[in-house]
């Protein structure tokens, strides 16, 4: 039996408008709110705190279920992250695979998202997501969501799976946004599911030491208390609040990429009634950006191929110190991440000379020679110098660790043996002046610090103790927990739609 809680459309430019302009502090049009008062005189079943990825279908199935349920969400539109997700999916037991002959079961994703983490991973959460993501996928393809025609596959941009189980569509979050949506709105039209939208939720309301409703302010700045039987935060992570970044995460803020309202409102506010967070030991940034300003944080402005398997590396890279710390054409994205985490504020260079420049595909994606010509000394991430002493002073690298580098590299390349990294891709050596260099960062789009829950994602105390009424899915239970100190495919958005939907299905005893 799995484990189980209880015994029981939009275009990708809407997508980029919508971070655009809620970036921007800009209000775009949606669906009009209820009214606030009207809501808060109400006693509802269950609160949700956020519409994205976790709270819609929780909304959904706990409406279908004649739960009464409000949805209280700080943008004027639902979908949160969705909005900027890939969309990226894995389950294991799928009809898409049954229907193309792939033998899998939720045992074998539980081992290989263990095996990809190194144990890291929370094997709970682990487990409570991956024997429940099959129905999840099975119910999103019931309602239209279309997988590319070539998945499932085993892996893109992370470490493979040993099946495919691996899918998304072709607009990404967008694609599973275009499925759930019109499904939660269809509950609001029944009457049994209300939104209550352009409202910040800011305290959790107590009484004996359980959780009995919200305290919000609309987009007015008006305060309403809500009342609940439980409430679930599905409020999403922190990773644009560079103060609450650094506090539960232990580190800086580097990039700025992530959904505007990720602000960690539900972390704090999960702390401030007892609640505590985890995972903090399995950060890990990203493969690294090119961000768009040398101040942190900053948006990213464009991505360099660091992919051997689509471009194999014909640069070096360094860190401040000027020192390669990763063979460039190491085949597992987890340990060349694992191998930027180690370096000083994330940060690493491109370095290579005129005749890479001349002889390689373009090593920005999407970007021909002439493009790249144009911003060397000009952009602040980009540097060219006629020797390497004088690269190493525009860039902000070591001068002497990066000529010993480069010299090392060269005679790698004459023996044709890189004693220091086994790399086996070396074409040419960096020799020819002037020489080149992009500065990028690694950064995170997700948060990695959750906060503490157990197998019924109830919230608890750091001594297990439950808060009662208080319930927690989707980012705000970190990567931390459910991908541990790696990137494992499909185990953010997978794990928050199916927590979503198992929340739904079981939060509350419903009388019928």
């Amino acid at each position: 039996m799995p484990p189980t809680l209880f015994t029981p459309p939009y275009s990708l430019s809407r997508r980029r408008l919508l971070h655009g302009a809620s970036a921007a502090g800009l209000s775009l049009a949606a669906a009009p709110s209820f009214g606030a008062q009207e809501n808060a005189a109400q006693d509802w079943d269950i609160i949700i705190v956020g519409g994205g990825t976790a709270g819609i279908p929780a909304g959904i199935f706990a409406a279908q279920r004649n739960a009464k349920v409000l949805i209280i969400e700080a943008s004027q539109q639902l979908g949160g992250t969705l909005f900027l997700s890939t969309g990226q999916m894995s389950a294991a037991g799928t009809q898409l695979q049954a229907a193309k002959g792939i033998a899998d079961t939720p045992q074998m994703h539980f081992d290989d998202v263990m095996r990809i983490s190194k144990k890291t991973a929370d094997p709970a959460l682990v487990k409570l997501a991956v024997f429940n993501a099959a129905e999840t996928f099975d119910w999103l393809t019931a309602n239209g969501l279309q997988p590319l025609p070539e998945h499932p596959v085993l892996g893109l941009a992370h470490e493979p799976y040993s099946a495919k189980r691996y899918a998304w569509g072709e607009e990404g979050g967008i694609s599973i946004l275009d499925v759930i949506e019109p499904l939660a709105l269809a509950e609001v039209n029944a009457g049994r599911l209300v939104i209550q939208r352009a409202t910040r939720v800011r305290e959790l309301l107590q009484r004996d030491g359980a959780v009995v409703g919200v305290r919000a302010e609309d987009e007015h700045g008006t305060m309403a208390d809500f009342r609940a039987k439980s409430v679930l935060m599905t409020s999403g992570g922190y990773a644009m609040n560079p103060k609450v970044f650094y506090d539960l995460s232990g580190v800086k803020a580097y990039g700025a990429a992530s959904y505007p309202y990720s602000q960690g409102d539900g972390h704090l506010m999960i702390l401030g009634v007892g609640g505590y967070t985890r995972g903090k030991e399995n950060y890990i940034c990203g493969s690294p950006r090119v961000l768009a300003e040398a101040t942190d944080p900053s948006p990213p402005y464009v991505r360099v191929s660091m992919y051997p398997e689509r471009r194999p590396p014909w640069e070096i890279q360094v860190n401040v110190h000027g020192k390669r710390y990763v063979a460039e054409d190491n085949p597992s994205v987890d340990q060349r991440e694992l191998a930027l985490v180690a370096q000083p504020d994330f940060r690493t260079w491109l370095i290579f000379d005129q005749a890479i420049f001349d002889a390689a595909p373009p090593v920005v994606d999407g970007w021909d020679r002439a493009r790249m010509a144009e911003e060397f000394n000009a952009h602040p991430m980009f540097k060219k110098a006629g020797t390497l002493a004088e690269l190493a002073a525009l860039a902000g690298v070591d001068e002497a660790g990066l000529q010993a580098t480069v010299a090392r590299y060269n005679q790698a390349v004459a023996s044709g043996k890189d004693s220091e990294f086994q790399r086996q891709h070396m074409p040419l050596p960096i020799a020819q002046a002037p020489f080149y260099s992009i500065r990028q960062n690694g950064i995170s789009v997700t948060s990695t610090v959750g906060v503490g829950v157990d197998d019924k994602l109830r919230v608890t105390r750091k001594d297990g103790r439950v808060i009662p009424g208080l319930y927690a899915a989707g980012e705000i239970l970190g990567s931390g927990q459910l991908m541990g100190k790696s990137a494992v495919g499909g185990m953010m958005v997978t794990p928050a739609l199916t927590f979503g939907r198992l929340l739904g299905q079981s939060m509350v005893p419903i009388k019928s």
